[in-house]
C-alpha cells in the first residue's frame, strides 16, 4: 500500500516567510519524479519553480492559483511506494507507472537530497481511489491541526450526500472569512470533497454585501439608517467600526508588498540627506562612443552608460567607504563592508526590483555591463533568483530613463547611500569660459547621516561629477 507524504511549503530563502500560487505544474493523479517542478510560486522577490522531494502519485493539492501561503504550509500530498498496487488492473499496460523512490535530489529547507529526476507519467484516474482518498483524509487533518479555533473542520456536504468535516486548507480562506466577519461554519464548500475554496467566501462575501440592510423600528426607509454604509460615505454607526472607504483594493503582496515594507523601514529608521549636482556628460558620452566603435577583444558587446557609472561609483566607494556600510542599530555599530556588492534598480511589469551585482569592485566595465544586462533579462522575464536580489551595499538608480531630471531617491534598507542619475540632455552651459551647447546630468546622493557627515558625502558626489565630466580622472583608480 502506498505511503501518503505531505510536501509543505519549504522555506525558498533569505527568510521568507509566504508565496503566492502563481500557477500549478502537476494535477491530481499525475505521477511525479523526484525533484520535478510541481507549482510556480512568486515570493516577495522573485518568481520560483518549486521541485517535490518525492516521487509518487500526486494525491492532493492544497491551494488555489492566487492563494498566499505561509512557509510551512502543505502543498501537495504524494503516495510513494509501489504505485501498482494502488492502480486496479494496471499490469504492463499504458496505466503502469514504476514506482519512485522518495528521496530528493535537491536541497530545499526541510528536505534531504538522493536520487535524480526522472520523466514524471499520468496514472489513469479509477486507479486512483485509495491514493486520493488518504491524500483527502490528510488535508483535513492538516487543515484542522492548522486553522484557527472553530475553523478547523466545518459542516459541508461532500459528492456523496454525506455531511461532514470539511478541510479549508487555505490560509487566505480563513484570513479573507475573518475580514468579513463570516463563519465558514455556513458554507458549503464546492471544492473536492466539500472543500471550502477562495470562490465560495467571495461568493458569500458578494451576497452579503447585495443583501438589504434591515431598518429599525421607527426609521423610514428613506433615511440614511436604511442604507447600505457605502451609500452614506465613510461615517460609521455610533459605537460600530469604521466604515472602510470605497474604491479599488490592490493587495500590497508579492513585489510590490516587498518594496512597500522596505521602503516604509527606510523612511522610519534611516535619517536621510540629498545632495545633489549638475555635471557635464558630454565628455562621457565621447568615451562611451570610443569605446563601441573600437575594434579588438569584446568589441561585439556595447558599453552602456549604466555600467560607466557604476565602474565609477566602485572607484568612488574605494575612495569613500563609509557610504559602502550600514548600521547595526542593536550593537550601535557602523559596519564598513569590505566588497560592493552594487544594486541597480530596475522597473519590470512586476513592480520594482533592484538585482544586485556581486563584486563589482573587482570588475571592470565590460564585466559589470555583461552582468547588468544578464539581470536585466531576469528582472524583466521574472526568473531572478532570491539571492540575485538581496544582499546588496550600495544602489545605483538610473530614473533617467523616465525622461525625468532630478530625485531624492530612499535608501535601499539597511544600505548606506543611493546614486540617483538624472536624463542626460543638451543644455546651456559655460565650457572653458563660453557658453555652449553640453549634455547634461543631474545627480544625487541620498545618504544615512549616521554613517558619515555632509564633506564625505559631498566629497563622494563631487569625484562621480569630476569622473562624469573629465572620464580620464577614473583611468587613477584603474
Amino acid at each position: 500500500m502506498p505511503q501518503v507524504l505531505e510536501f509543505k511549503l519549504p522555506d525558498l530563502g533569505e527568510g521568507l516567510t509566504e508565496a503566492e500560487i502563481v500557477r500549478w505544474l502537476v494535477e491530481v493523479g499525475d505521477v511525479v519524479a523526484i525533484d520535478q517542478p510541481v507549482v510556480e510560486v512568486e515570493t516577495a522577490k522573485a518568481m520560483v519553480e518549486v521541485p517535490c522531494p518525492y516521487g509518487g502519485v500526486v494525491t492532493a493539492r492544497f491551494g488555489e492559483e492566487g492563494a498566499e501561503l505561509p512557509v510551512g504550509a502543505p502543498l501537495l500530498t504524494v503516495a510513494v511506494g509501489s504505485v501498482e498496487s494502488s492502480v486496479t488492473g494496471a499490469g504492463s499496460g499504458a496505466g503502469a507507472a514504476e514506482a519512485e523512490p522518495s528521496g530528493s535530489g535537491n536541497v530545499l529547507v526541510g528536505y534531504g537530497t538522493g536520487a535524480p529526476p526522472v520523466r514524471r507519467r499520468r496514472v489513469r484516474p479509477e486507479g486512483l481511489s485509495a491514493p486520493v482518498a488518504a491524500g483527502v483524509g490528510a488535508a483535513a487533518a492538516v487543515a484542522s491541526a492548522t486553522a484557527a479555533p472553530g475553523e478547523a473542520a466545518v459542516s459541508g456536504r461532500g459528492a456523496d450526500g454525506v455531511r461532514g468535516p470539511v478541510a479549508v486548507v487555505s490560509p487566505l480562506v480563513r484570513k479573507l472569512a475573518r475580514q468579513h466577519d463570516l463563519d465558514l461554519r455556513q458554507l458549503a464548500g464546492t471544492g473536492p470533497d466539500g472543500l471550502i475554496l477562495r470562490a465560495d467566501v467571495e461568493s458569500a462575501i458578494r451576497s452579503a454585501a447585495a443583501a438589504p440592510v434591515a431598518a429599525p423600528v421607527g426609521t423610514s426607509a428613506a433615511t440614511p439608517a436604511a442604507l447600505p454604509a457605502a451609500a452614506v460615505g465613510r461615517t460609521a454607526a455610533p459605537g460600530g467600526p469604521a466604515a472602510r472607504p470605497v474604491g479599488e483594493r490592490i493587495p500590497l503582496r508579492g513585489v510590490r508588498g516587498a518594496v512597500a515594507d522596505k521602503l516604509a523601514r527606510s523612511r522610519r529608521e534611516i535619517p536621510d540627506a540629498t545632495c545633489w549636482v549638475d555635471a557635464d556628460a558630454t565628455e562621457l558620452m565621447a568615451a562611451r562612443a570610443a569605446m563601441n566603435g573600437a575594434g579588438g577583444p569584446g568589441a561585439g558587446q556595447k558599453v552602456s552608460v549604466l555600467a560607466l557609472l557604476a565602474r565609477i561609483c566602485t572607484a568612488a566607494l574605494a575612495r569613500y567607504p563609509e557610504l559602502n556600510s550600514m548600521v547595526d542599530v542593536e550593537a550601535r555599530e557602523i559596519v564598513r563592508l569590505p566588497e560592493v556588492h552594487l544594486g541597480f534598480a530596475a522597473q519590470t511589469e512586476r513592480g520594482l526590483v533592484v538585482p544586485v551585482v556581486r563584486d563589482a569592485q573587482a570588475r571592470n566595465v565590460e564585466s559589470i555591463g555583461a552582468e547588468i544586462a544578464r539581470l536585466t533579462e531576469a528582472a524583466r522575464t521574472g526568473t531572478l533568483k532570491p539571492a540575485e536580489l538581496t544582499g546588496g551595499t550600495f544602489t545605483l538608480n538610473n530614473y533617467g530613463v523616465f525622461g525625468v531630471d532630478g530625485s531624492t531617491p530612499i535608501i535601499n534598507h539597511p544600505e548606506a547611500a543611493m546614486l540617483g542619475v538624472g536624463r542626460i540632455v543638451p543644455k546651456p552651459w559655460v565650457h572653458e569660459g563660453e557658453l555652449a551647447v553640453r549634455r547634461v546630468v543631474q545627480l544625487s546622493l541620498t545618504f544615512d547621516h549616521r554613517v558619515c557627515d555632509g564633506g564625505t558625502a559631498g566629497g563622494f558626489l563631487r569625484y562621480v561629477a569630476d569622473c562624469v565630466e573629465q572620464p580620464a580622472v577614473l583611468l587613477r583608480t584603474l
